[in-house]
């Protein structure tokens, strides 16, 4: 049986600001579309080029202009990381200078997905064919070393970008908490898929995915 992504954790030297900023700005009806929980907690990694995470806003429910115009009241902040004039999102960091875009109307990459319609993420094709295996979710996009993929009910895609990566530094502030019933077998199912082991702990393991990007999985 697969794992269950049960979180996507974020860490954060003021894990209470980072918090309300993100349960105000995806609200209630945003986070319970979501198939995980978004969890803050402490911990400071500094920041010394792009997160290998990041979030993708969509403008299905709410216009672009209202939801850039309710981040900045809640305390995001303009970001340049190098975007063309002509491109139609918006790049926005939150207050801990998380990139996040919010993605324009009529955007068919992000047609039916909830608010928070994609988790983009740095990586390899092999790392989105292992997630997917993981999670036991359809890839629903793979081409030219991109990959991405949702949830059987959809509502949200994670993605990976293909090569060129970023650069690694240090831990990631951002990583997947995955639940199991069967810590050991689980495990071992996931190093066959081509997860390394980092550390054991007590009821859980931290492990890493095939490009090196550690997530945490519980018994």
């Amino acid at each position: 049986m697969a794992a269950r992504l049960q979180s996507l954790t974020v860490l954060s030297p003021d894990p209470e600001r980072l918090a309300s900023f993100w349960g105000e700005l995806l609200g209630s009806s945003g986070e319970d579309e979501l198939p995980f929980a978004l969890v803050v907690e402490p911990g400071h990694v500094p920041r010394v080029a792009l997160n290998q995470i990041h979030f993708h806003l969509s403008s299905n429910a709410a216009s672009q202009e209202d939801t850039v115009a309710r981040a900045i009241e809640l305390g995001a902040t303009h970001l340049d990381v190098g975007q063309l004039p002509a491109e139609d999102h918006v790049v926005l960091a939150d207050p801990d200078g998380n990139e996040f875009c919010v993605i324009e109307a009529g955007n068919s990459w992000m047609a039916g997905t909830g608010f928070l319609g994609e988790v983009a993420a740095d990586g390899t094709r092999e790392v989105g064919i292992f997630w997917s295996a993981a999670l036991d979710w359809p890839l629903v996009h793979d081409e030219d070393g991109e990959t991405a993929i949702a949830p059987p009910d959809g509502g949200i895609k994670i993605a990976w970008g293909g090569p060129p990566l970023n650069p690694q530094h240090d831990r990631n502030r951002m990583h997947f908490v995955l639940g199991t019933d069967d810590l050991e077998a689980e495990v071992e199912r996931l190093v066959g898929l081509g997860a390394t082991v980092v550390e054991r702990g007590h009821g859980d393991v931290e492990m890493a995915d095939p490009d090196g990007n550690e997530f945490r999985l519980r018994g």
